[in-house]
């Protein structure tokens, strides 16, 4: 499925993301077995592809989600959980879709073409399929482009934007030969262009600082693709998807797609019982039942997928970068892989880049240092920092105050992530940190908790990062009480600097030293510690094809569908 590209999008650990659902493979998908094989390189994909004339016409999807979703405007600071931008992105206009290498295409049912027409300055012109409408009757047309980016450009802080990353970097929007080209001139080149403007969204809803805020809160007021809302049913928790009858594209072959918010250890029962037809197997538990269930097939891929021990440098002790750098230095990355790939037919791979995947090209080790546990040194910067050493099974203190954090997770966590998080605790122990487990609603994880900074420690992935300009919101310097993406506020003028200048910069190379050494002096300062890359390994019902582990790439939804 098309992926909110244009947004950032966060998930947790444990759970499925519905922008990822299903993986690739035949019957028996991988070898059976622990670590019988290698992980998959970039490029992998598997969407167990068929002709949509082997499909029947009709049917139903059913999916599990994390949570009910209550922002669906992915642009806005809370709208950037996974599972709300994958539904948005499914009836809104996704203008380009990517293949399993994860380069843009134009979709045609947008856009005939996009082309930049002038270096100096950048001008792209979008040309639009005159084809293509709102639900209210409207053509797409260059207000909708010139409304997203006055609402997303940083120019008024009234709107609460997940990220200002290239459309502040947009000069003008103008109409052009006519009404179906938009002209798009940029102030400073921008590499990624094609990441914005995606999803597109009416212009009446990006048209005040309230519409962008409140027009998406529990509701999709108007879409413009292949799929509209047939029901928010709060009381079921379900979101139903059908197909809009004045879709001028390639009609889906499914009658429905259900999304069902379901407590994360409730999705195993519910797919064994048929009442979902996909649930990720990467936790380990859920792989070793799932398996050998004949009505199923596993399915693998390589996502963009980092899973992250985030880190709060806004409050508390964090708030010393010294005790940030001793935090990361105390926690044993490679132990934290092991656990997680505990029966898979792969172990996950320790990342030492908060940019680049393995297999990418770019990526390199960045730690400089702190990429393997080292308790001394941990020990020693915590000395150096006042803080005083009270022996084995005691917080270290300061100023009267113990040295505690505050460890924040979801209730419905599976066994995975709650293991992980005692091996926390437990490595942390040991340099003098006390670490206090907190579990909260699941429901309230992101928008009251990780939205907001409440937390000292927390794990979660960041997903679909494949146009790098998109992870500036993570790094970058908050703005008064908007942090962006940024959660635990740990950045530096330097970071913004390389960062920026990376997304302006054209030339590949140049762009891929950029972004390493802005990695290089993320690392020093303790912004975040990124554990692994997660397995894309998901169990699909048997039958259910065109639908898979997209990998770097995206599916279409309108050729998933049931063999005859």
């Amino acid at each position: 499925m098309n992926r909110a590209r244009g947004a950032v999008a966060l998930a947790v650990t444990t759970v499925l993301a519905v922008a990822a659902v299903t993986a690739c493979g035949g019957p028996g998908g991988p070898a059976d077995g622990a670590h019988a094989g290698a992980a998959p390189q970039a490029g992998a994909q598997g969407l167990a592809p068929h002709p949509v004339s082997d499909l029947k016409q009709g049917g139903t999807m059913r999916v599990s989600v994390q949570q009910w979703i209550t922002q669906s405007n992915p642009h806005q600071i809370d709208g950037t959980q996974g599972d709300a931008s994958a539904i948005t992105s499914m009836v809104e206009p996704s203008l380009f879709s990517l293949d399993a290498k994860g380069e843009p295409r134009p979709d045609p049912d947008f856009l005939a073409s996009a082309k930049v027409v002038s270096t100096s300055p950048q001008v792209v012109s979008y040309r639009l399929n005159p084809k293509a409408k709102w639900s209210d009757g409207k053509p797409l047309g260059w207000r909708d482009f010139e409304a997203q980016w006055k609402a997303l450009n940083g120019s008024d802080d009234r709107y609460r934007a997940a990220t200002n990353s290239g459309y502040e970097q947009i000069g003008t929007v103008q109409r052009g030969a006519d009404d179906h080209e938009v002209r798009v001139t940029f102030s400073t080149p921008y590499a990624d262009w094609q990441s914005l403007f995606d999803p597109l969204l009416p212009a009446s809803l990006n048209a005040t600082p309230e519409s962008f805020e409140k027009g998406w809160v529990g509701r999709i007021p108007v879409t413009g693709s292949a799929w509209k809302v047939g029901a928010f049913d709060r009381t079921a928790q379900t979101v139903t998807l059908v197909p809009d009858p004045a879709w001028w594209g390639r009609k889906p072959r499914l009658d429905k797609i259900i999304y069902w918010a379901l407590d994360g250890t409730s999705t195993l029962d519910a797919y064994l019982n048929k009442e979902i037809d996909d649930t990720s197997a990467v936790d380990p538990e859920k792989y070793q039942r799932l398996k050998n269930d004949r009505g199923t097939d596993i399915r693998v891929g390589a996502r963009w997928d980092q899973v992250t021990l985030s880190l709060n440098g806004g409050r508390g002790p964090l708030a010393d970068v010294a005790v940030r750098q001793a935090v990361t230095l105390g926690v044993d990355r490679a132990a934290l892989a092991k656990v997680a790939g505990k029966d898979l037919p792969f172990e996950p791979r320790v990342l030492d880049n908060h940019f680049f995947m393995p297999d990418q090209a770019g990526y390199q080790d960045n730690t400089g240092g702190f990429g393997k546990r080292d308790v001394a040194r941990a020990r020693k910067l915590l000395d150096a920092a006042g803080w005083r050493d009270n022996g084995a099974g005691e917080p270290r203190t300061k100023d009267g105050r113990p040295l505690t954090l505050e460890y924040v997770m979801p209730g419905d966590a599976l066994a995975l992530q709650t293991d992980q998080a005692k091996l926390v605790q437990r490595m942390l122990g040991e340099i003098g940190v006390g670490v206090r487990l907190r579990k909260v609603p699941g429901s309230d994880y992101f928008d009251k908790y990780v939205h907001r900074g409440n937390y000292d420690l927390t794990q979660f992935r960041q997903v679909d990062r494949v146009f790098r300009a998109s992870s500036y919101a993570d790094y970058r310097m908050p703005r008064g009480d908007n942090a962006f993406t940024n959660y635990g506020r740990v950045s530096s003028p330097e970071v913004d600097r390389l960062l920026l200048e990376a997304t302006r910069t054209t030339d590949v190379a140049r762009q891929r030293t950029l972004y390493n050494q802005a990695d290089a002096r993320i690392w020093k300062l303790g912004h975040s510690i990124p554990l692994y890359q997660r397995p894309q390994i998901i169990a699909v019902r048997k039958g259910l094809v065109n639908h898979g582990a997209p990998g770097l790439g995206d599916e279409d939804p309108k050729t998933i569908g049931w063999l005859k």
